[in-house]
């Protein structure tokens, strides 16, 4: 969940609830919508939607990233593996704003500096990132987190007297169906199963149209018939948004690069290796560090 989208949610989930006839409240805490400011509209023109460039980072000493160099086409599917410690986690840091780069520059299209942004500003320009634990609202419906992630950009007094109008509720509806939870739109999100939880989580973020997904371990935890629904979600939003998946799981990793996309590797806190998954697989260097003979 985007930090704009917790922020919007935990503001207005009184609201909502009022709405709703629900009785848990988020407390009477003023909110303030509408402070992110426009940075301008990414240029993908030249057909890049990401592009780090010798991106390093250090904590107390520790290079979590090392001169990391990646480039992620639009709408490419990009999966990202390699062991703990690689730096796949600090890699999307940096990419939302939440870490600062010693060096280096991220570059959203050919235009947006993403080092001069924050958090909410990067969220507002179009990437949304999906953390391993799903973050939903539980006591709010599912359609109401749909409902509240297309309106996170709105005031409080816009949200009190907001009404969807038809499009925004085929747009929900189209979301539904997408991640396979229209038969479940009045449900309590607290009632879902986990990966339920993780599609509705990706359906918030859809609400919001990113043009850049980052989605960290999405089937951890997922029963088998939940990883293979989520792979065909997966496939079916490439070509309309670049998504970048860090995942352990090969079998799904498999599923997604369906033996012709790019895997990447990464090691160190830089890139050891690319290619198809069949090419890393053989490669000497990655079956050492991180595959296992």
């Amino acid at each position: 969940m985007t930090p704009e989208l917790q922020e919007a949610g935990a503001r207005a989930l009184e609201l909502l609830h009022a709405r709703a006839g629900l009785r848990q409240g988020s407390g009477d805490r003023e909110a303030s919508f509408g402070r992110i400011h426009k940075h301008g509209v990414p240029d993908f023109a030249h057909g890049v939607a990401l592009y780090l460039d010798e991106i390093t980072v250090s904590f107390d000493g520790f290079k979590a990233l090392n001169a990391l160099s990646l480039a992620i086409n639009v709408g490419e599917l990009r999966c990202i593996i390699g062991p703990n410690g690689a730096g796949k986690t600090t890699m999307m840091d940096v990419i939302t704003g939440k870490t600062r780069p010693d060096h280096g520059s991220a570059t959203f299209g050919s235009n947006i500096d993403l080092l001069r942004l924050r958090e909410n500003d990067i969220a507002q320009i179009g990437i949304g990132r999906k953390f391993q634990k799903p973050t939903v609202y539980e006591y709010l419906t599912v359609f109401e987190n749909l409902e509240l992630a297309l309106k996170a950009d709105r005031g409080v007094s816009a949200s009190m007297f907001f009404k969807l109008s038809g499009p925004q509720r085929d747009r929900i509806g189209e979301i539904l169906t997408l991640i396979h939870l229209r038969n479940d739109a009045q449900r309590i999100a607290g009632l879902l199963s986990h990966g339920q939880k993780q599609w509705l989580e990706i359906g918030m973020l859809l609400m919001q149209d990113p043009k850049l997904l980052l989605l960290d371990e999405p089937v951890a935890g997922m029963t088998d018939e939940e990883t293979e629904r989520t792979a065909e979600l997966f496939l079916s939003l490439e070509g309309q948004h670049s998504l970048v998946v860090v995942e352990h799981d090969m079998k799904f990793v498999g599923e997604l690069t369906q033996g012709w996309k790019k895997v990447t590797v990464l090691h160190e806190g830089s890139v050891l290796a690319e290619g198809t998954l069949a090419d890393v697989q053989a490669n000497e260097k990655v079956v050492e560090v991180y595959l296992g003979r």
